[in-house]
């Protein structure tokens, strides 16, 4: 059921009685958001962010409000009550799921935003949605901003995932990490330094890593197979750094591959409507190819 058009406003969303408790992390929770903004405008609030699709954001919210009106739970805190009560701002992270079939393996998704806000909306929730058609079971981090905390807040719902993998139903082998811009950094981090580097208990690292557009250029040699793709027209994230940087991860041997698609900038998330367009299937073959299990 589509109880929400382009026409609705961003608050009603915010206050939804079904999104009660949750709802006011789907938007960035540090952007100014104008009371009288719609679903339509949304994308205003995105810095960095290009080609962002109102009728995808329109989806995106639909299908939350029709998983939690049938009862489905569609968001997990990471932390506990006592952890929050001693640091209030763990209250503004957790986990919303995107259900693909049972037991079938997952995928943790960071969006970007520059390590000061987390644009969710078009760098997290669109790829959860559709990796859980394609039958995975996805879930998009709500972090908290800045290097050292995200990378902690990443770790720990990776450890939350593995701990409550009956609950939720999913298959901890072969996981996949994936991020785009500051939050394809995250995906790189966790995947060579272990969730044991970030405050965390040591857990397997993920079978393949999904990174958009970033600049990052470091390689030590303990990648995981890593998919990269970016525009040419980006100008926060050179794509002939990240293709240099592809290049030498090849060159220890680890698979790895980069998609270039030509005249596209910045953040254009799952790139419907642009040469990107099907990136996404792409990334996902990746991912199934380097699958142990």
């Amino acid at each position: 059921m589509n109880y929400f058009t382009r026409d609705t406003k961003v608050f009603d969303v915010i206050n939804d009685e079904f999104l009660k408790g949750f709802g006011r992390m789907i938007f960035p929770l540090n952007r100014n958001i104008p009371q009288s903004m719609t679903l339509n405008d949304v994308g205003d609030i995105y810095v960095w962010y290009n080609h962002i699709s109102p009728d995808k954001t329109v989806e995106i919210i639909n299908y939350m409000k029709n998983e939690s009106d049938k009862g489905n739970r569609i968001f997990y805190d990471i932390y506990t009550d006592d952890e929050k009560k001693t640091n209030p701002s763990l209250s503004n992270t957790g986990l919303f799921f995107f259900k693909g079939k049972s037991n079938s393996k997952f995928a943790v998704i960071n969006a970007g935003g520059g390590m000061v806000y987390v644009g969710a909306m078009q760098d997290s929730f669109p790829q959860a949605l559709e990796l859980s058609k394609k039958g995975y079971n996805s879930f998009a981090l709500i972090y908290r901003p800045g290097a050292h905390t995200a990378m902690q807040d990443l770790a720990r719902a990776i450890a939350f995932i593995h701990e409550n993998r009956e609950e939720l139903e999913v298959d901890v082998d072969d996981y996949s990490v994936w991020g785009g811009s500051a939050g394809a950094r995250m995906a790189a981090w966790i995947s060579t330094y272990g969730t044991e580097q970030f405050s965390s208990k040591r857990y397997p690292r993920p079978s393949a890593v999904i990174m958009q557009y970033t600049g990052l250029s470091e390689v030590t040699g303990l990648e995981v197979p890593t998919y990269s793709c970016v525009g040419t027209r980006d100008y926060i994230a050179d794509y002939r750094v990240m293709e240099d940087r592809i290049n030498r991860i090849k060159s220890n041997g680890t698979d790895a591959m980069i998609e270039v698609f030509n005249g596209l900038p910045h953040g254009f998330g799952l790139g419907e409507g642009t040469i990107a367009e099907g990136w996404i299937d792409n990334a996902v073959r990746f991912w199934e190819s380097n699958m142990k299990k």
